[in-house]
């Protein structure tokens, strides 16, 4: 009825309807007390309550039947598909939707892209689709293609009161997800699914397949590598495919060393097929090989596609122990005599300063331990050449460590720890002390001020926010922090407490750093009052070190002599950072008031130094962390493993950086300081187990400065050598285990096979591993037995770059290193049309509809005639039924029935009444009827009334020149009978004239008439 019909989501219930007579039954029985008509009201109601209930448990719905019809278009913007192909799509989809959708029923279109991932650019809208184009697209990851991705997502964006199908423009070769099984969910919803193929022209195409290298690489072995590239050229007709002349390069690199593997015979031919081409070489040193294979075709047409023309591989060719040592590039040789001694006791050190860092994980495989030798985060004398170890440096070392098993050790200095700027890294979250000091009593308290002012350069707000949150992370949370800039037409706090500009970190350091993000800093006129505020704040403030940074491009007015000498007075160094806005970079303004000052002057003409220079320039605030000692020997605090066959007394120190021990039990506190008296802060050496991997720390240096005695001490070789071993990834091998990687369809396969000493194989080994990414991501990698001694895991790799595997054959055994890198997407390996996929995808039979169609047609605008001839609008899908719940009406109306159930039984009411009320509403509407004729009668009679008093006016007028007395008196009196006789209905009575014939009898007075009257009536009376 209407379009509207009524449904059940628990339609069992209308099962308890049945119930109805016994409810009738034992309700008449019971109810027989409150008479005939209150019973049956009662049973009425009853009967209502009990349906309405049960239609609620049941769920009732109504149901709306609609004509309407949503298509969405899946398009395919991956790689694999010419840029031309993917723009003729768009073209396609939006005159398609121009021709066939109809407005008159309210069809619906939208549009979703998808590559690796989808996005919905267009959501399902009842109108034509006005414009796409390309740039629509640019922050979608192109490098893969998700078909299974996009089908969930039409799949969720459908409205549900119109049929649904999907239309599919792809080359069907998909690399990730399943299509076939989303499609199929997608069928069982009534979905249906048209596909158009895009075809991929025949062209020429040269791949490097793989770089194949032998599982068991050793030192000084001869080996042979094995580059295996595919020509894919097709042949023209019936001719022979042709071949492909190019030069292929082979290189190995380790660290940062590169070396060219065939620089005689790079000039190679490919035959149409699989070409293998192999090198001969030796590896005479432990490290961690990268090798990489490069071909260049002599003539360009001969390969369309440069991206996969490079493949890699990874060898790890193991020795002793290795330990990577990094230096500070400011204090080069500082720790010679301590390689010298790690050498000495046979442990290979290899040295690498700051200024020449590691690039990747792979480069890290390489060492067993990494020690960070009084290295600080951010190093340098000027802003050309401030070095510093990047966000993605630091997660290596620390999943270097956590998740490969490799050693990691901090030495102190000036220029470490907290003081070094690490705090709040990842780096000290894999350490077993923190950074910073919490303690109150220890007055390890620093202020930093930061003064704003170049918003004029390019993208200067947001080389503010950058560099201003730079300085704020290494703060600990004793320390204070302000920042001034030119907020609106004047110098302002960017935050504030009271009156106070400069604030304590503590807890509030997210707030800090959220409101620099909110941070919008303007043009500033001058310096003097903002350098004022500055100096008003520190005198606030109770810290042990105070220091200013400026950053500007020197359009301020100079500060005055009296400003820049109350800095200097109270010992505030202000460095000065000069960017250049309107010309070279470089103030003698900034100059001036840094040399004022003691602090130091920076001119950076990139952007991309500065967070570097605030990182330095905020390690002194971080100076009180340092505590000097009068030659106080340490004290053995835990007879840690690191300290076996040494004893009391150790020699003395003289200093060390303070921090703060980790409330965990698996800290372990080998020396403490016995100043200061909190032992929390006195930790000189510690360590503790990291993930797979231990760290250590010595906030000491190791003899450099303030641990003079101990390079005199016997013990010193037993302490550092111990130390580093302890740290050290394992080495011992219980059993011959060889892994094997391979890449195929955006998934990377590990294969382990184990074998004991005496080659036979190892069964049931409780094999774990973990992966890193490219992005430096962990992931879990599942290995199970698959036969005997042979165990395999997979995990996929949807982005190109090197990925890595650490295995641990069981627990307590050497972990096993796998890598292996993608050198391209697999977009770029399908040269052809999955037509089985796309096919398959089309045939799917939607619920209550038709299959889907493959519509083969050309996309190109002078044929693309016949696609848009296909209707993607029919409408042979079954028609969508949109539901809405109307249970909770029906519990509101039983609850009013139910009210109205308990009020008839509950209330005593007669119904005897009815019938006389019946009976006097029907007499009332008759004797409306009976009044309305005498309503008539009396307005007849007033308009004659009116009529006759005129005619007595007219009369008493013309009166005054009549004769007097009784003949008036009778004119008057026959007047008035008129009267009474039209208001009786009766006719006027003929009467004599006054002034009648002689003779005549005289007329009677209107009194004696009236007298005559009177007597008439009591006679009646009487009678």
């Amino acid at each position: 009825m209407f379009g509207i019909d009524f449904g059940f989501v628990r339609p069992w219930y209308l099962g308890l309807l049945s119930l109805l007579p016994l409810l009738w039954v034992f309700s008449f029985r019971s109810l027989s007390g409150l008479g005939p008509y209150r019973r049956l009201f009662a049973l009425t109601f009853r009967t209502l309550v009990f349906v309405l209930i049960v239609l609620a448990l049941a769920e009732v719905q109504t149901l709306r039947t609609s004509d309407k019809l949503t298509v969405t278009y899946l398009l395919d913007q991956s790689e694999s598909i010419p840029v031309g192909q993917r723009q003729a799509m768009l073209d396609y989809v939006r005159q398609a939707v121009a021709r066939h959708r109809r407005a008159d029923r309210e069809d619906c279109a939208g549009v979703i892209v998808f590559g690796h991932d989808a996005v919905i650019e267009v959501p399902p809208f009842d109108d034509d689709i006005p414009f796409l184009n390309l740039e629509s697209t640019l922050g979608l990851r192109t490098d893969a293609t998700n078909l299974a991705a996009a089908l969930k997502m039409a799949g969720a964006t459908f409205p549900e009161d119109s049929a649904k199908r999907v239309v599919v423009i792809s080359d069907g070769n998909e690399n990730i997800g399943d299509a076939r099984a989303i499609a199929g969910l997608l069928a069982d919803q009534g979905i249906g699914i048209d596909v158009v193929p895009i075809l991929l022209a025949s062209r020429g195409e040269v791949q490097v397949e793989e770089v194949v290298l032998p599982a068991d690489i050793r030192r000084g072995q001869p080996i042979e590598a094995r580059v295996v590239i595919d020509n894919l050229t097709p042949a023209a007709s019936d001719a022979v495919p042709p071949t492909v002349r190019g030069k292929l390069k082979l290189t190995r690199q380790a660290g940062r060393q590169e070396e060219l593997l065939n620089p005689d015979s790079q000039d190679v031919e490919l035959k149409p097929g699989k070409n293998v081409f192999a090198f001969p070489h030796r590896i005479d040193e432990v490290a961690v090989y990268t090798y990489k294979a490069v071909f260049v075709p002599d003539d360009p047409q001969d390969d369309r596609v440069l991206e996969n023309n490079q493949a890699t591989a990874f060898t790890h060719v193991r020795g002793k122990g290795r330990v990577l040592l990094i230096e500070d590039a400011d204090g080069k040789g500082s720790f010679d005599y301590l390689i010298g001694r790690l050498r000495a006791n046979n442990i290979e050190v290899a040295v690498q300063p700051s200024d020449g860092l590691f690039t990747s994980l792979a480069e890290l495989q390489a060492y067993d331990c990494v020690v960070l030798a009084n290295v600080p985060r951010s190093s340098g004398a000027d802003a050309n050449s401030v070095t510093s170890f990047s966000d993605e440096q630091i997660k290596m070392l620390v999943q270097n460590t956590e998740r490969f098993g490799c050693g990691l050790v901090m030495l102190g200095g000036e220029n470490s720890f907290g003081a070094g700027g690490w705090a709040n890294t990842d780096l000290e979250k894999a350490m077993p002390v923190d950074f910073h000091i919490e303690n109150a009593r220890i007055r390890a308290v620093g202020a930093l001020v930061m003064i704003m002012h170049a918003s004029e350069i390019a993208e200067g707000n947001y080389w503010q926010k950058v560099i201003a949150r730079e300085a704020i992370k290494p703060l600990g949370p004793m320390d204070y922090c302000g920042l001034i800039h030119w907020g609106p037409g004047r110098e302002e706090w960017l935050w504030r407490e009271g009156n106070r500009g400069l604030v304590r970190v503590g807890e509030r350091r997210n707030r800090l750093l959220a409101a620099v993000d909110r941070m919008t800093p303007g043009d500033m006129p001058e310096f003097d009052p903002a350098m004022k505020m500055a100096l008003g704040g520190f005198n606030q403030v109770d810290a042990s070190v105070k220091h200013m940074i400026i950053i500007s491009d020197g359009d301020p007015s100079p500060p005055s002599f009296t400003t820049v000498n109350g800095f200097a007075r109270r010992k505030i160094k202000i460095s000065t950072v000069a960017v250049g806005a309107h010309g070279p970079a470089g103030h003698k303004t900034l100059q001036d008031i840094a040399t004022a000052t003691g602090g130091r002057y920076y001119v950076a003409r990139s952007a991309r130094a500065l967070p570097r220079i605030f990182q330095i320039e905020a390690r002194r605030v971080a100076q009180p962390l340092i505590k000097d000692l009068s030659h106080v020997p340490p004290r053995v605090a835990y007879p840690h493993e690191i300290l076996q066959g040494i004893s009391e007394p150790l020699p003395p120190l003289t200093g060390f950086v303070m921090t703060t021990v980790k409330q965990n039990p698996l800290v372990e506190v080998a020396l403490v300081s016995p100043d200061p008296p909190d032992r929390q802060n006195a930790t000189v050496l510690a360590g503790w187990t990291y993930g797979l991997g231990r760290t250590a720390v010595l906030t000491t240096d190791a003899g450099h400065r303030w641990a003079n005695a101990w390079t005199r001490w016997e013990n010193y070789d037993k302490l550092f050598s111990q130390l580093v071993r302890w740290a050290m990834r394992p080495a011992h091998e219980e059993g011959k285990f060889s892994i094997a990687t391979d890449v195929r369809n955006g998934k990377v396969r590990v294969v382990v096979t184990a074998l004991d000493k005496d080659d036979q194989f190892l069964n049931f080994l409780n094999m774990s591993a973990v992966g890193v990414n490219p992005d430096l991501d962990a992931f879990e990698v599942p290995i199970e037995q698959v036969a005997p001694g042979r165990y395999t895991g997979e995990f996929p790799a949807d982005k190109a770059g090197s990925y890595f595997v650490n295995i641990v054959p069981a627990a307590g055994q050497t972990p096993l290193l796998a890598g292996v890198t993608v050198p391209y997407s697999s977009e770029f390996r399908d040269r052809e049309t999955n037509f089985e996929l796309l096919r398959q995808l089309a045939a799917q039979m939607p619920k209550g509809g038709e299959a889907g169609r493959l519509i083969e047609g050309d996309l190109e605008p002078d044929k693309r005639q016949g696609l848009l001839q296909f209707d993607t609008f029919r409408h042979n899908l079954a028609k969508a039924i949109s539901r809405q719940d109307v249970w909770p009406l029906v519990l509101l109306i039983t609850a009013c029935v139910f009210f109205a159930d308990v009020l008839v039984r509950r209330v005593t009411i007669h119904f005897y009444w009815v019938g006389p009320a019946l009976t006097w509403l029907w007499a009332r509407i008759l004797r409306r009827e009976r009044e309305q004729a005498p309503d008539e009668r009396m307005e007849r009679l007033r308009s004659r009334k009116a009529e006759i008093g005129e005619q007595l006016d007219e009369r008493r007028a013309g009166a005054r020149f009549e004769p007097q007395g009784d003949q008036a008196a009778g004119r008057e009196s026959a007047a008035l009978e008129d009267v009474v006789a039209n208001a009786g209905g009766g006719a006027a009575k003929p009467r004599a004239a006054a002034d009648g014939p002689e003779g005549a009898p005289a007329e009677k007075s209107y009194t004696e008439r009236l007298l005559e009257a009177k007597k008439k009536a009591w006679k009646d009376k009487d009678a």
